[in-house]
């Protein structure tokens, strides 16, 4: 039976390795990166009304709830590539922190694509729906592939890895925030840039080799940015028994992998009286998760 309305839970991602490997002629940068999904969500209701037009609300202080918002984008975007003219309502609650590199606005712009074509019946394959995201967003298209990624081009390039076990993670974010082009042109001027082992993280992952993994990860842009919140993140969660400690795309957010999930849980909790943001989360193999309908028979 077709339904009118979808409720999504849409997974933030980690850059288990982040590199700068080139810069295109169009002045956009080449990337080589390893994508991974973590268990920490926004949740975005979608429906269907008469008329036309794109309808958004947002709980989240500051967020535009209009054509400026990548949901909002992403919604005018399949409707296009559908040939579809309907009316759509967005409910929008955020839960992945903006401004960390958690790819935030990307997971709403694509659970928005992935929601519609289901909602509407489309058939999108996902190929198809990561042609249209990419141009939302260089990181729509792992969104919507998910789970563990080796990453090149901008971003778009992607060749599904071997899943990670659902290793617990603790994020941390401060209340700076990075300038992502700020942080691009600071990666140009590095002298001697000092790149993360990708290849290294890619072998620890088909042999699922986690000491290698925590040995391995990195972020240039760890280089290029001057942030106070993000040198004080790594040091607390390395400080609290993490195995690594690694700034996700151009921050400002720090992820640490810790041995087990009831020490991760008990950490984050303590941090949460240091950090604006500190969640205990776990490595995932899906970047959707379909809420249930409530119905009469399900209450």
């Amino acid at each position: 039976m077709k339904h009118n309305t979808l409720t999504l839970r849409c997974a933030a991602k980690l850059n288990l390795s982040l590199d700068v490997t080139g810069k295109r002629p169009d002045g956009y940068h080449t990337l080589e990166s390893i994508f991974q999904s973590i268990s920490v969500y926004d949740t975005i209701s979608l429906s269907v009304r008469e008329g036309t037009g794109i309808t958004l609300t947002c709980d989240a202080p500051g967020v535009p709830c209009d054509a400026h918002n990548l949901a909002y984008k992403a919604a005018a975007a399949l409707l296009k590539a559908s040939g579809q003219d309907v009316g759509i309502v967005i409910d929008l609650h955020k839960e992945i922190p903006s401004g960390a590199g958690m790819g935030g606005g990307s997971a709403d712009a694509a659970g928005v694509l992935y929601g519609l074509n289901l909602l509407l019946g489309c058939a999108f394959s996902n190929e198809q729906l990561r042609e249209i995201g990419v141009r939302l967003g260089a990181d729509v298209p792992f969104i919507l592939l998910g789970g563990t990624a080796y990453a090149e081009g901008v971003g778009e390039l992607l060749t599904p890895l071997r899943p990670l076990p659902e290793l617990p993670v603790v994020v941390v974010k401060g209340t700076q925030s990075i300038s992502t082009p700020a942080a691009y042109q600071k990666i140009d001027t590095l002298v001697c840039p000092s790149h993360p082992d990708t290849a290294a993280v890619r072998k620890a992952i088909d042999t699922q080799d986690i000491a290698l993994l925590c040995r391995s990860c990195g972020n240039l842009f760890e280089a290029a940015v001057e942030c106070e919140d993000v040198t004080r993140a790594k040091a607390r969660l390395l400080a609290c028994g993490a195995q690594c400690a690694v700034m996700t795309g151009s921050g400002a957010a720090v992820f640490g992998i810790f041995p087990d999930e009831q020490t991760a849980q008990d950490r984050a909790a303590q941090l949460q009286t240091e950090f604006a943001f500190a969640r205990a989360a776990v490595l995932t193999s899906a970047s959707f998760l379909t809420v249930p309908e409530v119905t009469d028979e399900t209450i």
